[in-house]
């Protein structure tokens, strides 16, 4: 089966040792969203799994609307920036930055001042702008489809049930499975199961969809499918999208900016014309010649 890079779930040595950060602002100067700022920003973030850095010092930034895919061959440390927004891991020194809001760390008192690592209950509501999409698709096998995509909005977000199947309707029918409402997972292919795991992630309205190679655990008759769903949610919404794929059909289609990674940093980055079709670094030129002689 095939399996991200730095899929890692969290050691004790992975554990933040960043400490309190003094003064951190954002960007503005403010907790809290702002036009002149971007909607993500990594701010200097290092993650080591014992003595192996991930990432080094990493600084980059998504402005809103932006679709913006990582590419680069696997342990290079793009799944991490996914997995270390969804609060999966914990950074070892940085600030991630949402919407102007410290993700990783919190204000010790009130708003501006001291930085200190964020508890949980903070993470998960600056999290709640923030949906994923798995390689595997995560769903609970002992619920219907309708109840996969409605829980999390009832209990989360504290919307009524009614308001709730509402959506879960709408999103299917965006996703072409509105007959499969009822349906459980288990009598689902893996590319219905995927779409469903798409509209469960579109359910609790994020600003931000992060979608970690969500075609790798498919057949190939299926990936089309997926990804065609994907352009078209990328067409028809201004949602923010950060992906980590291989298929680079798609990463020029969709994207506006393409980064290349390699050995936990950007190597590389630009618009997905220039990447695919004027790479300046040679290590960008033979990942993507060994990608696509592969595909």
């Amino acid at each position: 089966m095939p399996r991200s890079d730095d899929n890692h779930t969290n050691r004790p040595d992975a554990e933040s040792d960043a400490g309190a950060v003094p003064h951190a602002r954002a960007e503005n100067g403010q907790s809290g969203g702002g036009d002149d700022q971007p909607l993500i920003r990594f701010e200097k973030v290092v993650k080591r799994y014992g003595d192996n850095v991930v990432l080094r010092e990493l600084d980059f930034a998504v402005d809103a609307g932006q679709r913006v895919t990582l590419i680069g061959p696997s342990g290079s440390g793009k799944t991490t920036i996914l997995r270390l927004l969804m609060t999966l891991e914990r950074i070892n020194g940085g600030v991630i930055w949402v919407n102007g809001d410290p993700l990783s760390h919190m204000y010790k008192s009130g708003d501006g001042g001291e930085l200190v690592p964020a508890t949980e209950k903070y993470q998960r509501e600056v999290r709640k702008k923030i949906g994923m999409v798995f390689q595997q698709f995560n769903l609970f096998p002992n619920m219907s489809v309708r109840r996969n995509i409605t829980e999390a909005p009832v209990y989360s977000l504290g919307i009524s049930r009614d308001e709730a199947d509402q959506r879960a309707e709408e999103l299917l029918e965006m996703v072409g499975l509105s007959d499969k409402i009822d349906a459980h997972p288990t009598r689902l292919s893996g590319g219905q199961q995927q779409r469903v795991a798409i509209a469960r992630a579109l359910a609790m309205r994020p600003e931000i969809l992060l979608l970690d190679e969500v075609t790798s655990a498919l057949d190939p008759e299926l990936v089309a499918g997926v990804l065609d769903v994907l352009r078209e949610i990328a067409r028809t919404t201004d949602i923010t999208m950060l992906s980590v794929t291989h298929e680079m059909g798609f990463a020029r289609d969709v994207s506006h900016r393409v980064l290349m990674f390699d050995q936990g940093q950007i190597l590389e980055e630009g618009p997905p014309e220039q990447i695919f079709g004027d790479p300046q670094e040679e290590r960008t030129k033979s990942f993507l010649h060994a990608v696509l002689e592969s595909s």
